[in-house]
Order: structure tokens, then C-alpha cells, then sequence
């Protein structure tokens, strides 16, 4: 059984209990080129986001996967010192986003050579501190592949291959999904490697269905009050078909946005645990299904294979 990398280091996948998968503590969208630590005050990021993450704390939430790439305001520090304030296992990421969010370099690397730039975070850490990533944050556009996507997919792979570490693609879109698992396949990386993350906006489940056939897992993550119902739909079909193993459920809530007055607007992280668990229950789910989805499978999707 292999281990899961949090930002405070290595744990038993036993340990990391109830796990929110996709959320953010703080994003910039301002663009690779112009990202910068001197954006914002961390001290602030850290006063203003640390209550959002006690609260969850007292409703059991014991795991927390932080999906900020580089170069979109990932900040390892910010989250250790969060890590250590709250005991929860935070998790964060190497990889590279999508335009315009790729640095100059990602288009003059080579695949080998982004890929050791990306084990290197997983294996010795980020920045020159001991702090390692603990999977792989990518995104593609709908639809077909454009090639440059497809180098990033191919990066990933290599770095799944060379370190074991799950990679979660942001993908929307059920084509561009099946075409990431084709290319991992290229690549020998079995499918249970791959998170797709945002199933929920595909429209057609049936491409929820043959992603999960195939092996990879489907995060639904897109939850909020506005849409419980129909990702109470999604599991209830997810189900019957025989797919619980292969689900994820998280809410991408947060965050500190860069650029705004103390971050902005922030949506907090308890909706899930607080409201839509009873709902859960209620629809007929038993405890034991919602154990699955946000305890064993988060435990088993994370783990450095």
C-alpha cells in the first residue's frame, strides 16, 4: 500500500479520513507571465482562509486536496503553515495548467524535461523546500486535444511513471476525457492513474460510464446548493450502474482570489458535509456507500502507487 504525500509529509492512506478532493485556498488569474508572490500578503491569505478550514475541522473533515497549480497562485508555504494550524492533510500539486496560464518555458520544453521538472516536486520538493507535491494538477480545453495539451498530458504521464502519483485533469468534457485516456494508454499508465475532474459539466453520462469502465475515476465536484439535486441524480446513476469505486465528490469552493480586497468573496468548504450529506441520506444512500465515496476512495485515488 503506498503512502499519500501531504504538504507535511508522508501518511498511511488510513490517516487521511474524510477528504474534500478539489478545492482551492487561493487562486491569480492574472496569467503566467505576470504571477507573482509580491501579489499578496501571506500573512493575510493565511488570517482569512484558516477559519473556512477550523470550520471543516470540527465537521470531521480530516483530508483536504489543494488543486492550485503553479503559476495560478499555489503557495506551498501558505498551505504547511494551514497544515499545521488546523491538522488537516493538505495535499498539494505539481503540473501546469492551460493557456494562458503555461510560463514561456512549458512550449520550449521538451516532455522528458518537464517531466523531471515535475517528478523533482514530488520526490524533493518545491522551491527548494522539503515540501512535496503529492499528485499532478493538469487542465485541457473541450474536445479534441490540441497538441499542446497533449504535451502536457504526455508530461504527466511520464511523471505518473516515474513517481506513482495520480494526475487530475480538469477536463469538462467527456471527448477531451476519452482522449486523455487514450494518450495515458500510449504512455502505459493505467486508467485508475487519472482523476477527471469536473464530470459533473459533461452533459451525457454516458461518458461518465465509460470512464469509469475504463478504469479512471469520475469527481464530481461542482457541488453546491444550486446543484445538489442533480448530483444526487449523477450518484444515484453512477451507482446502479456499478461504479461507486470509481467516485469522487468534492465542491471547488474557496478561495482568496489575488487582486481582491482580503480575497474577495469566499465560498466556504462545509456545504458538503453540513448539507448534502443529509440530503444524501435522505435519497437513500446508506452510511456505508457515503464512506466510500469521501473516506476509502479519496484514500485510495491519492495513493503514491
Amino acid at each position: 500500500m503506498g503512502k499519500i504525500q501531504t504538504v507535511l509529509g508522508a501518511i498511511d492512506p488510513e490517516e487521511l479520513g474524510l477528504t474534500l478532493v478539489h478545492e482551492h485556498i487561493m487562486c491569480d488569474f492574472i496569467g503566467a507571465s505576470k504571477v507573482s508572490k509580491d501579489r499578496y500578503d501571506p500573512d493575510e491569505v493565511f488570517r482569512v482562509m484558516l477559519p473556512y478550514l477550523l470550520e471543516i475541522r470540527q465537521l470531521d473533515v480530516r483530508g483536504f486536496v489543494d488543486c492550485t497549480p503553479m503559476y495560478l497562485g499555489r503557495d506551498v508555504e501558505v498551505l504547511a503553515r494551514l497544515a499545521k494550524a488546523t491538522g488537516i492533510h493538505i495535499l498539494t500539486n505539481t503540473g501546469l495548467y492551460k493557456e494562458p496560464f503555461l510560463p514561456s518555458y512549458a512550449w520550449r520544453c521538451s516532455v522528458d524535461r518537464l517531466a523531471r521538472m515535475w517528478t523533482a516536486e514530488i520526490k524533493e520538493g518545491i522551491e527548494g523546500m522539503p515540501i512535496r507535491a503529492g499528485f499532478i494538477k493538469i487542465a485541457v480545453n473541450p474536445g479534441p486535444l490540441i497538441p499542446m495539451q497533449q504535451k502536457i498530458v504526455r508530461t504527466a504521464a511520464r511523471t505518473c511513471l516515474a513517481t506513482g502519483a495520480t494526475i487530475a485533469c480538469h477536463t469538462a468534457n467527456g471527448v477531451a476525457a476519452l482522449e486523455v485516456l487514450d494518450v495515458l494508454d500510449e504512455e502505459d499508465v493505467l486508467a485508475d492513474n487519472l482523476i477527471v475532474v469536473h464530470s459533473d459539466a459533461e452533459q451525457d453520462q454516458g461518458y461518465h460510464f465509460e470512464t469509469a469502465r475504463r478504469g479512471a475515476w469520475v469527481e464530481y465536484d461542482g457541488l453546491k446548493e444550486t446543484t445538489a439535486e442533480k448530483t444526487i441524480g449523477l450518484i444515484k446513476n453512477m451507482v446502479e450502474k456499478g461504479y461507486e469505486d470509481r467516485l469522487l465528490l468534492s465542491q471547488d469552493a474557496g478561495w482568496y482570489n489575488v487582486g481582491q480586497e482580503k480575497g474577495g468573496k469566499i465560498r466556504g468548504y462545509a456545504y458538503l458535509v453540513e448539507e448534502f450529506l443529509p440530503l444524501m441520506r435522505k435519497a437513500g444512500f446508506n452510511q456505508e456507500l457515503i464512506h466510500k465515496v469521501l473516506v476509502e476512495n479519496p484514500a485510495r485515488a491519492f495513493q503514491l502507487k
